[in-house]
């Protein structure tokens, strides 16, 4: 709500909307290059043309740095809602797909376009108020960059303008109490955080995980059929019974970043029209994402190996 905005950062914000045309939220992210705006209007983020990256930014969040430099902080933790309480199946994807886009343009080392939102009821309830609705949203010409990424601590920095500045401790501690990350008890020091999967089987084991959950919080049927050597490893269908994909599954992580397809599995991907590749990166971590490919591109799947 307007009220939680710092003063600075609303006026701006007033500054740019009266100086602009009048476009809904929808239509300013399409002009922004977004072909698909109208099918997800109020995604937290969205590749658009030229590989662009768009991000919204949510003002209540914004904070005020030293030298007048705006900077956000953007939680890791896509399980837990900033306003506390957990997030479901269809809020955990949307907050994947925007660490996913963001941390793109921090590995590439780039930059991403921002749209500056505030929303008609208190941010806490954003999530979760089925009632919440944009109340401004204006395109930011000013460039954004992820400044920060700390897995560890499950925290990013989003700051804008130039590259070379960081908010201080001070300012992050600050920024962390007006609510845009969840706050987590600090572990004691003798419970240790059980380890990440580093053999082959257990990233493996990991992917399936994260697929299976995936379609079933969308609601579909999943069927695990790992084991059959029939070409795929889940079925994917609807409430009906009808069969939607059939997906092999391959996970990759730091310590196994490869993988192959056996032959089986090569031999079903010609045969079978509802045949994809469906890729796990990360798998077994907070920050697991996928990407699915025709037959035709998987060959284009980071990690892919062909077989010799």
């Amino acid at each position: 709500m307007d009220k939680e905005v710092d003063p600075h950062v609303l006026t701006v914000i007033d500054e740019m909307r009266l100086s602009g045309p009048r476009l809904t939220p929808v239509e300013i992210v399409a002009k922004m290059g977004v072909f698909d705006a109208r099918e997800k209007p109020f995604d937290q983020a969205w590749l658009a043309t030229g590989d662009n990256v768009i991000a919204t930014i949510w003002a209540e969040y914004v904070s005020v740095g030293s030298g007048g430099r705006w900077f956000c902080l953007e939680s890791l933790d896509t399980q837990l809602r900033a306003g506390g309480g957990t997030r479901t199946a269809f809020q955990v994807q949307r907050a994947k797909d925007r660490l996913a886009l963001l941390k793109r343009t921090f590995d590439a080392g780039q930059g991403f376009r921002a749209v500056l939102q505030t929303n008609r009821v208190a941010i806490a309830e954003l999530e979760s108020n089925k009632a919440a609705k944009v109340s401004t949203r204006v395109r930011d010409d000013a460039e954004w960059h992820v400044a920060s990424w700390e897995p560890e601590q499950q925290l990013a920095v989003l700051v804008r303008g130039p590259r070379g500045w960081t908010p201080d401790e001070a300012e992050v501690k600050a920024a962390a109490a007006r609510g845009s990350v969840p706050v987590v008890a600090e572990a004691e020091p003798e419970v240790a955080a059980p380890p990440a999967p580093v053999s082959r089987e257990e990233v493996q084991a990991a992917a399936m995980d994260y697929v299976m959950r995936h379609f079933k919080g969308y609601g579909y049927n999943a069927e695990d059929l790992t084991g059959k050597n029939i070409g795929y490893s889940i079925e994917v269908s609807n409430a009906k019974g009808a069969t939607l994909l059939r997906v092999v599954v391959k996970g990759t992580s730091t310590g196994s970043p490869k993988f192959q397809l056996t032959s089986e599995e090569q031999a079903c991907s010609v045969r079978e029209p509802l045949w994809r590749l469906l890729v796990v990166s990360d798998a077994g971590t907070a920050i697991a994402q996928h990407k699915i490919y025709k037959p035709s591109e998987m060959s284009q799947a980071p990690g892919f190996e062909a077989q010799g």
